[in-house]
């Protein structure tokens, strides 16, 4: 977006940052202090005095009443949600559960949130997010990505989707106006990327120094369980899921399964996908995954030692698949999360 598309010359762009129950204070005002801080804070560093601001942001919600967010923290909105345009709206992060009914909720935000749309604004979710965009429709038909843990909410709700969930950042959408950051930290790489995208790059990256922020480069993936929930709706899939959890690492899983279910072999992998989102193998794979995930973190077990607690006789095998599906290699996995839990004294 450049600034004389929505902006008049020499205007600073609005943004809002939409406050919601839901939202947690320090993605809020994270986001406030981030956009705040653009243009005026590297002089001050730098110079001794602060510097012109480069954007113009405020809160804003439903109600211009101070209320309570997730945590108890109290968010005091700027202004009400009204007929104001803004060239940036941005939705935090929702904490209501994968799956959570949202009929009849958030009616006034989605249609402030479709007008800006419909007005030019671009529009940017964090973490959980995106939901709200999902709900209001303006996502079908468009890559997106989300929070790993609402990815499959997201598939499976909205169908038109096309789900990125290997992304930590995605623009999509007529002229890109429709911008998701993946995970809960994300919503910093999303502020750096309004930044540099409505201002310019320099000043993103004197924000970024500044604060010592890190772009999120290598995704989401990583940090996702592989593996959601056990699903309980159809109960002879539920007991072969407990049942494998309990014992990823064994021989022929996907025919033990079989066995376990008592059901023809077609059947029983139909019932699975159905009920699962993955075949049996994904499953399996998924598991030892995780499992292999855990003890990277854990523990210092070579690599052909740890393939096979897992389940796999083959490292190179192991290796291929643990990069392709989590993003990493082994190696780069351990040297990221095995540092981070030993400098916490997990280990």
């Amino acid at each position: 977006m450049k600034r004389s598309e929505r902006t008049r010359a020499g205007a600073l762009p609005q943004i809002a940052i939409l406050a919601l129950p839901e939202a947690t204070a320090s993605v809020v005002y994270g986001m406030l202090d981030v956009f705040c801080a653009a243009g005026r804070d590297w002089k001050l560093v730098t110079d001794g005095a602060p510097g012109e601001p480069a954007v113009t942001a405020e809160v804003v919600a439903k109600t211009a009443e101070p209320f309570l967010v997730t945590n108890g923290a109290l968010v005091r909105p700027q202004r009400a949600l009204g007929s104001k345009r803004y060239d940036i709206v941005c939705v935090p992060e929702l904490a209501i559960a994968p799956g959570s009914d949202m009929n009849g909720r958030y009616v006034e935000e989605i249609a402030w949130l479709c007008r800006q749309h419909e007005g030019g604004a671009i529009l940017a979710t964090a973490c959980s997010g995106a939901i709200l965009l999902a709900e209001a429709g303006l996502l079908d038909g468009h890559d997106a990505t989300t929070h790993w843990a609402y990815c499959d909410t997201l598939e499976r709700r909205f169908p038109a989707i096309r789900v990125r969930r290997e992304r930590a950042l995605v623009a999509s959408g007529v002229g890109q106006r429709l911008v998701m950051a993946g995970g809960g930290t994300s919503w910093q790489d999303l502020a750096l990327y309004l930044l540099a995208r409505s201002v310019g790059l320099e000043s993103a990256l004197e924000v970024a120094k500044l604060n010592l922020i890190d772009w999120h480069s290598v995704g989401q993936q990583p940090f996702a369980r592989l593996v959601g929930s056990r699903q309980l709706e159809d109960a002879s899939i539920a007991k072969c899921q407990e049942w494998i959890a309990k014992r990823p690492n064994v021989e022929a899983p996907v025919a033990s399964m079989v066995r376990l279910s008592g059901l023809p072999e077609r059947t029983f992998k139909r019932r699975f996908q159905k009920a699962v989102g993955m075949s049996p193998l994904e499953y399996v794979h998924a598991l030892r995954l995780e499992a292999a995930k855990h003890l990277l973190e854990t523990t210092d077990e070579t690599l052909d030692k740890l393939a096979v607690k897992v389940g796999y006789e083959d490292a190179t095998f192991f290796s291929r698949l643990f990069r392709r599906k989590v993003g990493l290699t082994p190696a780069e996995y351990r040297r990221r999360f095995g540092a981070l839990r030993g400098a916490l004294g997990k280990r």
